[in-house]
């Protein structure tokens, strides 16, 4: 859960961050043609990054569901080993 939250607080953070960098730009003493080349080469770099983040978020997604998986699997077979001990 507190990962989740931490996701969320990076997630709004480059959100600002993206937000402030877009308005600062466009306020920017550059020519038209500039900014827009600029703003398309960072967006760019952008989508870069996170396609790279959303890999590894599901990545780590697939770890834990995995070992989550497993710990049930290891539950069900301790389980079922002491309900054959209880019956006899």
């Amino acid at each position: 859960m507190a990962e989740r939250e931490e996701g969320g607080k990076l997630g709004w953070f480059v959100a600002g961050a993206v937000l402030g960098g877009a308005v600062a730009l466009l306020y920017a003493p550059k020519s038209g043609k500039e900014t827009r080349e600029f703003i398309n080469k960072k967006t760019g770099e952008g989508k870069e990054v996170l396609n790279q983040t959303g890999k590894e978020v599901a990545e780590k997604g697939r770890e834990i569901f995995d070992r989550g998986k497993q710990i049930a699997d290891d539950a069900a077979d301790l389980f079922e080993r002491g309900r054959r001990l209880v019956r006899g």
